[in-house]
């Protein structure tokens, strides 16, 4: 069965796995199906199956180029969003051992480790000198 399934999708946009679009996509219909539980429209319905039926129809394309474009644009729309995420996980994984505070100066931000007591900060930035307590 496996061996039907592979040469099925031989030449698909899907033979490869899923893309971020698809995923994507499916997070929303999740949500939505939860959202229409508690809210009952048929207008979400309707959302839930063309989005259902638009995933499938990527996945099987044979269009191999559009498919990729799409995904690429998504990719394209999303790249600022996805980059403030990154930053945001970042910090707070900075956070566990050392201080984050921003120059009164300059505003740039300097990463001070924790458990020193208070000590004298110079911002790199503009050699501005304040006193922290990390």
């Amino acid at each position: 069965m496996r061996e039907k399934y592979r040469r099925f999708m031989y030449g698909r946009y899907g033979q490869n796995g899923p893309d971020q679009l698809y995923r994507f996509l499916t997070w929303v219909v999740l949500v939505c199906i939860v959202l229409n539980w508690f809210v009952k429209s048929s207008f979400l319905y309707y959302v839930v199956w063309f989005l259902v039926i638009y995933s499938l129809y990527r996945h099987f394309s044979k269009n191999y180029q559009a498919r990729y474009a799409e995904n690429q644009k998504y990719l394209q729309m999303t790249a600022k969003f996805r980059y403030c995420l990154e930053q945001q996980k970042k910090l707070a994984g900075e956070r566990k051992y050392h201080h984050i505070y921003t120059c009164p100066k300059c505003k740039q931000k300097i990463r001070i480790p924790k458990g020193k007591g208070k000590i004298m900060v110079r911002c790199p930035k503009c050699y501005h000198e304040f006193q922290k307590r990390s």
